[in-house]
């Protein structure tokens, strides 16, 4: 059935002060105020949101005159009106008329729909994007999407978000968008009707919020975008899942969008596919990213380790009381001692596909280093490689070891080049994956997205963040490894790292040129997470160089 509504728009603005318009949005229809509805300057960032009641003030103060306030509620006609409008009137009724839509499903035999997820999945918590509205309202306020591509016609079955943190006492409002596409961005919305969901703690299930849209019918072909808003300021921060180096798109109420290939949100859709509908003959995993694959999703890998029992290995756990810190580590198998050093913000699970291999010819070590893990920093300090160094010493001290080897990833390697200058003495033979000798070794992009995140921290300066930027700190400041430094090394050393690292290849090979009669290895098709990508080479080649004399 065809209907047509009208949305009545009343606006009371003072005749002294015509620069800022206030008034109260109605429903013509159903006598009702419309909550929540974002009214802007087209191209601009200049916009606000109605409350609860409808109520809302805009700030049109130094506009140009003729350009045009925009209100947009899925399922009516856009309204425009130019500045210079909007603020004669006194009283102004605006109509919104409903558009005529046609109710239809398409009929499909079940037998001829695929279940697909496209999008980004990971649930990482050392790359987010920050919801924080005391930080920057308008970025709060403004809006964040992701693209898709559906080779063939699919109905969208649910909306997944990832949460890696949710601080609210209260619900959190959201809008939920689709957008058609239009030269590479988002374009029209294709809803017909609102889709917002006030977001509780306990709606999020192992990290993931699902939005059911299976009954909204929602078709899609091609190229379209899912965008997601928060609406109304709360107390509190969430904190989303982001993939580094994959393209997400961003807005502030009416702007420009804005492509951000820095990182892409977690968001992720359930959808039904048409089997033998008609082929755009374009990529089929539903998701578009023109940006460079330094990091892929590791979700699996994640979610793998955080079943296993490393890390949580009550008989294998123990703690080492130092300054500051209970240090915990876990030990497996018998020989020779090897200490595995896990990477920034990681800990001991991250080599859960490593230590029953290893464990099988040398006595693993394997730590949770300071600050994170099960090793609590209690200290206000900042931390060093130097610092950490010092704790494996005096682990290694603990248990007796008068030499020990060393395998380190990311950061556990840049605390293994630490280890080998400042106790050389301890040290039999080191392996480095994915480590840097100073920042400047590491892409420049996702330096750029820590430099940013460092400031949202500060911004923040809440005392339970302290861990976080220290650990983005250290990254940004350390290490501080000269070619000298690297040279004077006379330990055994393995560098490995991936072709497609976020560590540069040209400074990877640098550090395993400076070091004397260093190894050399680079995975094929490989990023930074060298051993969930390729545990079975890694551990062979670990193997191979400690069974060296």
């Amino acid at each position: 059935m065809k209907k047509r509504n009208t949305l009545f728009f009343l606006c009371a603005a003072s005749v002294l002060d015509a620069q800022v318009i206030s008034g109260t949005i109605i429903s013509k229809n159903e006598n009702q105020p419309v909550p929540y509805v974002k009214i802007g300057v087209a191209k601009k960032t200049t916009g606000t949101i109605s409350d609860g009641k409808g109520n809302f003030s805009i700030d049109l103060t130094s506009l140009d005159p003729g350009q045009k306030v925009k209100i947009e509620v899925p399922g009516y006609d856009l309204y425009e009106e130019t500045v210079e409008n909007f603020k004669k009137h006194d009283q102004q009724k605006i109509f919104l008329t409903e558009r005529p839509k046609n109710i239809k499903e398409i009929a499909i035999r079940p037998k001829k729909l695929v279940d697909k997820n496209w999008g980004v999945n990971t649930k990482t918590k050392s790359v987010m994007y920050f919801v924080n509205p005391e930080f920057d309202r308008n970025k709060f306020l403004g809006e964040t999407a992701l693209e898709f591509n559906a080779r063939k016609r699919s109905k969208i079955k649910n909306i997944n978000l990832n949460i890696a943190s949710f601080v609210s006492k209260e619900p959190v409002l959201m809008r939920y968008s689709i957008y058609s596409e239009k030269n590479g961005f988002p374009d029209k919305n294709i809803l017909d009707e609102e889709i917002t969901v006030e977001l509780t703690e306990d709606m999020i299930k192992d990290g993931t919020y699902t939005l059911d849209v299976n009954d909204r019918n929602i078709w899609v072909q091609g190229r379209f975008f899912v965008g997601i808003q928060f609406l109304k300021a709360f107390e509190g921060r969430i904190k989303i899942s982001a993939a580094l180096f994959r393209t997400g798109f961003l807005r502030e109420f009416y702007g420009d969008w804005q492509k951000m290939s820095i990182a892409a949100p977690a968001i992720n859709i359930d959808v039904k596919m048409d089997k033998n509908g008609k082929d755009t003959g374009e990529d089929d995993r539903g998701y578009t990213d023109d940006s460079q694959e330094w990091l892929r999703d590791n979700s699996k890998n994640i979610e793998e380790a955080s079943q296993s029992i490393y890390g949580k290995n009550e008989t294998a756990g123990h703690y080492l009381a130092l300054k500051d810190t209970d240090l915990y580590y876990e030990v497996y198998g018998e020989g020779k001692p090897l200490v595995l050093l896990h990477g920034n913000s990681g800990s001991i699970r991250d080599y859960y596909q490593q230590i029953p291999a290893l464990a099988k010819q040398y006595k693993v070590i394997v730590v949770d280093t300071r600050g994170q893990g099960k090793s609590k920093d209690t200290s206000k300090r900042d931390f060093t490689y130097k610092l950490f160094a010092d704790d494996v010493k005096a682990l290694a001290d603990h248990l007796k070891l008068d030499k020990i080897n060393i395998a380190g990833w990311s950061d556990g390697g840049n605390t293994g080049l630490e280890f080998a200058l400042k106790y050389p003495e301890k040290l039999n033979r080191l392996v480095i994956i994915g480590a840097n000798a100073f920042p400047e070794g590491v892409q420049d992009q996702l330096m750029e997205r820590f430099t940013t995140q460092m400031a949202q921290l500060n911004q923040m300066g809440a005392a339970d963040t302290i861990n976080e930027r220290r650990l983005l700190k250290i990254m940004l400041t350390e290490p501080n490894i000269s070619k000298k430094d690297l040279n004077r090394i006379k330990s055994p050393v393995l560098v490995i790292a991936g072709d497609k690292d976020v560590i540069k290849q040209d400074h990877t090979e640098m550090i395993a040129r400076q070091i004397p009669d260093a190894e050399k290895i680079i995975y094929k098709d490989t990023t930074h997470m060298v051993p969930y990508e390729r545990p079975d080479e890694l551990n062979a080649d670990i193997l191979k160089f400690l069974e060296k004399n």
